[in-house]
């Protein structure tokens, strides 16, 4: 499965941003979000999880971000709202098909990854 993420640009504090992710071949069981900005780590932003149909975020997103899926075009999306000066950064979308609770904010438990689309918020 190759991931395709798109939909990053440059934005004022306050802005939306809506980020796509495709699948070269199927759709996925389980879709993640993750960032990093220059200097820092990897970090997880959501994630859904189809075996139950959970979602879940990042203290520092939750409330402004939503991650959706369409599985009829083997797609997901995270909806950016209130966007801040603190959420640029490169943007990775990934799946996996074993993801469990305690591993899903984790990503080394994720197979396979898009290739990163920038997200820049000034202030």
């Amino acid at each position: 499965v190759q991931l395709q993420a798109s939909g990053g640009g440059l934005v004022q504090a306050g802005g939306t941003l809506r980020l796509s992710c495709t699948a070269s071949t199927r759709a996925f069981n389980n879709v993640g979000w993750f960032r990093q900005a220059p200097g820092k780590e990897r970090e997880f932003v959501a994630a859904f999880r189809r075996s139950g149909g959970y979602t879940y975020y990042a203290a520092s997103v939750k409330g402004r971000f939503t991650i959706s899926r369409d599985n009829a075009k083997n797609a997901a999306y995270l909806q950016m709202n209130s966007l801040k000066p603190e959420d640029t950064a490169l943007y990775y979308c990934a799946a996996g098909d074993r993801l469990i609770t305690s591993t899903i904010r984790s990503a080394p438990a994720y197979d396979y990854w898009g290739q990163g689309t920038q997200v820049t918020v000034s202030s």
